[in-house]
């Protein structure tokens, strides 16, 4: 996968880039990260990228002029037809499990605003989808585009482990993770639950959905609108509760 990041903060991406499993996934070649400064297409002496909003209103906005030339400058180097032109914005539409699915088959430029955001005509022009990570407003796209590129280079072939760790994980099937457990068997008084010490793989599965459920249930009951169960996971939901 190829990321591009047009941004005025490059070296805040750093750390995350250069950590975990976004820095093995870079070194292994699944993933190509490159920065491009939107300042550096700024068409003026003082290479100023920001100006008052038309209509007053506090703080500055990013012009549309050097926002749109380094997109485009980095459109040179994405085929289009798989490539996904994304701005980080509260207005966008909420980053979940199935969009991070979604845009891992495809090669990602991200443009990452920042003090009051982006004149629109540059938006309008250059970008296909806005995304959200939340109801809360940030300095700028940064850390965004940071939790953006961290949920979506999980589910390419190669990043994790093995297929199962992201297909087990929380949301990937509409439920919240079950509770896991490690060595030592007791810890602060309490002990891992008999069933996933008794090798039987059926009955720790069943344990596993059960427990998935009640968390769902608990924190995030929303989710099972949009839940999908086979009818044998059910009939073994509903046994546990008649």
């Amino acid at each position: 996968m190829k990321i591009s990041i047009a941004t005025l903060f490059p070296e805040m991406f750093n750390s995350v880039l250069d950590s975990s499993i976004t820095a093995r996934a870079i070194k292994n070649g699944l993933i190509d990260v490159s920065f491009y400064n939107i300042r550096d297409y700024t068409n003026n002496k003082h290479n100023a990228v920001d100006d008052y909003p038309f209509g007053g209103g506090e703080g500055m906005l990013i012009q549309a002029q050097p926002v749109y030339d380094c997109l485009m400058d980095i459109s040179q180097n994405h085929n289009s037809d798989s490539t996904a032109f994304i701005y980080m914005s509260p207005t966008g539409k909420m980053l979940d499990d199935k969009m991070s699915r979604e845009l891992s088959k495809k090669d990602l430029v991200i443009l990452c605003g920042h003090y009051e955001g982006v004149d629109e005509r540059a938006i309008e022009a250059c970008i296909d989808m806005q995304v959200s990570i939340g109801d809360y407003v940030l300095t700028g796209g940064e850390l965004p585009a940071m939790v953006l590129i961290d949920s979506v280079i999980r589910h390419i072939p190669g990043v994790l482990g093995s297929i199962e760790s992201s297909e087990d994980e929380s949301f990937a099937k509409g439920l919240l993770e079950y509770p896991q457990y490690t060595r030592p068997e007791t810890v602060l008084d309490k002990k891992v639950p008999k069933v996933l010490l008794s090798g039987n793989h059926c009955k720790i599965e069943d344990y596993r959905l059960i427990k998935s459920f009640e968390r769902t249930m608990l924190y995030r009951p929303e989710l099972l609108k949009t839940s999908v169960f086979t009818k044998k996971q059910l009939k073994k939901i509903l046994k546990n509760y008649l």
